[in-house]
């Protein structure tokens, strides 16, 4: 039978003291600031909190103000063509619809060449409501872009539309 030795145990290493964190005066930002998404989301979110702030008034989030600006530059635009443009879900598109018809801003009417279609309007009150919120869009825009020439803003928009469209 063969006996076994028992395996050395290293002795205990000195204790070193921890080393204390690196504490950041500065935040280098440079990297994130190199990045399309980065700045793209920041002036998103400068936008978008100015433009929650301006249209409260209307009770309008910024993708119910898209689809009834697109329904008021196309009447009889079909849900489809809004899931289309916006990118949202069907599903997604028909609580907003519904909640909006519920609102009294819009009103779905037949489609006049596709039978199996409904075409969506403004009401009364949604053409009264859009006529304000787009003139504080316009308003809150200027603000949003007060740095920019208007030439700098023709040229950011035609950039940030070359990503997407």
């Amino acid at each position: 039978m063969s006996r076994t030795t028992p395996a050395k145990v290293p002795a205990k290493a000195k204790a070193r003291p921890a080393a204390k964190p690196a504490v950041t005066e500065h935040v280098d930002t440079s990297y994130l600031e190199g990045l399309i998404g980065y700045n793209a989301r920041r002036a998103a979110l400068a936008v978008i909190e100015i433009f929650l702030q301006r249209m409260k008034v209307y009770k309008l989030r910024p993708v119910d103000f898209s689809v009834l600006s697109l329904i008021t530059h196309n009447p009889g635009i079909t849900s489809r063509q809004l899931c289309t443009t916006l990118g949202i879900l069907p599903p997604n598109l028909v609580g907003m619809v519904n909640a909006l018809e519920k609102r009294g801003l819009i009103e779905r009417q037949p489609h006049p060449r596709d039978g199996r279609a409904v075409g969506l309007h403004l009401s009364a009150s949604g053409i009264k409501l859009m006529r304000d919120a787009e003139k504080t869009a316009a308003e809150l825009e200027a603000q949003a872009a007060a740095r920019l020439s208007p030439s700098e803003t023709k040229t950011l928009i035609r950039l940030l539309q070359k990503i997407y469209l």
